[in-house]
């Protein structure tokens, strides 16, 4: 087994806040650059965020199960409603495979939000309402085959984002996210999470208590003695609050690394590159209320990661930093492009943008090329000489030749132009909601 079903690991450690927030030791310069810093945004596909982006595998005409063709709505990015995106929805419904697995990608419409239709979801956001994430794929890098490893939702997302893949054995993998909250150790004794096969049959309820044992790049990077960081969101006042994959993580959140590597609120990712003590490898997860949730009531997210990013560009750290910039899943949302390969364990899931900033970022680049979730892992197992944590590192396309030039002499950088300040960012109070409940 690789876990451990640890009914007993409830109570309460202190809040990542409560241990003196110290400055790290520098950064462990890696093969390629000194400093990844991956920035974890929710629920969107790519056709939602860059439908019409020149050069992209984009669209604006969906199909539905009825084999019709309907036009895709312009919309808002904040929406009233959050579709549903479970591996149910995914693989049942949304895909609508036929015989041999390939998704039709025809049957978002059967899909009701509610009382509110299926064919809800064939929308694309106004591109003004998402212009930073226009303006930083038009100065580095747009994926546009960036695909989630698994068919499900953000708890197995956020975990794949820090393991690459969530087998529990040879056979079993989890799915979904448990049947209580928090989604981790601190769980109440009884909760379970979901299984499915290698061959896709999903177990609803018969996966193990959500506090792992299995190992994820924390335990390679501290192997090297490499540094990181997990920028989360600060516990609210109900169960599940906190959305952090390292929650489930029982060596983290049992351990003295909770206090020091787990940092809270996300926003003390700036006085970290303000103080030029930007971690080797950082994780930045934002408030609910940044996230590109949809039914969040706001539309601050594209902001949050261009401040972030602009905080970076301006600092010491720019000329030895990648920054990756992700969707942890497709949200409900339509997508044209049926996920490829073979059928294991739930995945490949559907598409989700990835951009690539760097001052060695290929400038105003489509990558038409396929990644996922495990692409991410192996970047920084490679830049570090890790090893390999033996999941989807191991099998994933490598991006580093394709996104970056490092012929080119390092690009200045150039500030992102945002609704919303970095000040206000710093001012603003905590949702005290959980990034996502599925």
């Amino acid at each position: 087994m690789l876990y451990a079903a640890l009914s007993g690991c409830g109570g309460s450690a202190s809040a990542p806040g409560a241990a003196p927030y110290l400055p790290l030791a520098p950064a462990k310069k890696g093969k390629y650059f000194t400093h990844i810093v991956i920035i974890v945004q929710e629920n969107r596909t790519f056709d939602n965020l860059f439908a019409t982006y020149p050069g992209a595998d984009g669209t604006t005409t969906g199909k539905t199960h009825d084999g019709k063709s309907i036009p895709l709505r312009k919309a808002d990015l904040e929406s009233i409603v959050a579709p549903n995106n479970g591996y149910k929805p995914y693989w049942l419904r949304d895909c609508n495979a036929d015989a041999s697995q390939v998704c039709r990608m025809d049957g978002f419409d059967t899909v009701p939000i509610g009382k509110i239709p299926g064919t809800y979801v064939y929308k694309y956001v106004y591109p003004a309402q998402v212009a930073p994430y226009w303006q930083m794929a038009k100065q580095f890098v747009l994926s546009d085959h960036t695909f989630q490893t698994q068919g499900s939702g953000s708890f197995t997302a956020h975990q794949d984002l820090i393991r690459g893949g969530t087998e529990i054995n040879a056979s079993e993998s989890l799915i979904d996210f448990p049947n209580d909250d928090p989604w981790g150790c601190t769980a109440p004794k009884g909760t379970v999470t979901s299984l499915i096969t290698a061959d896709n049959r999903y177990l609803g309820g018969q996966g193990p208590f959500p506090c792992l044992s299995y190992d994820t790049l924390r335990d390679l990077l501290d192997a090297r003695q490499v540094t990181w960081r997990y920028y989360t969101p600060p516990n609210g006042n109900f169960a599940g609050d906190l959305w952090n994959a390292f929650e489930a993580i029982a060596a983290v959140r049992q351990g003295p690394e909770w206090s020091t590597n787990v940092i809270s609120p996300e926003t003390l990712v700036f006085t970290d590159i303000g103080r030029d003590t930007l971690p080797a490898v950082s994780w930045v997860i934002p408030d609910f209320q940044n996230s590109d949730h949809p039914g969040d009531d706001s539309d601050t997210g594209p902001s949050w990661v261009a401040q972030v990013v602009n905080a970076i560009g301006e600092s010491p750290a720019w000329t030895s930093t990648a920054i990756l910039i992700l969707w942890d899943d497709w949200g409900g949302w339509y997508d044209h492009v049926p996920p490829p390969g073979a059928r294991r364990f739930g995945g490949l899931g559907f598409r989700v943008p990835l951009l690539a900033v760097s001052p060695y970022a290929k400038a105003g680049y489509v990558s038409h090329n396929q990644y996922e979730f495990g692409s991410i892992v192996r970047f920084v197992e490679e830049n570090w000489n890790l090893g390999s944590l033996g999941t989807t590192d191991a099998t994933s396309p490598d991006f580093v030749h394709d996104f970056f030039d490092f012929t080119q002499k390092p690009r200045a950088f150039a500030p992102i132009q945002a609704s919303y300040s970095k000040s206000y960012f710093l001012r603003q109070k905590p949702s005290l909601r959980p990034v996502d409940n599925e």
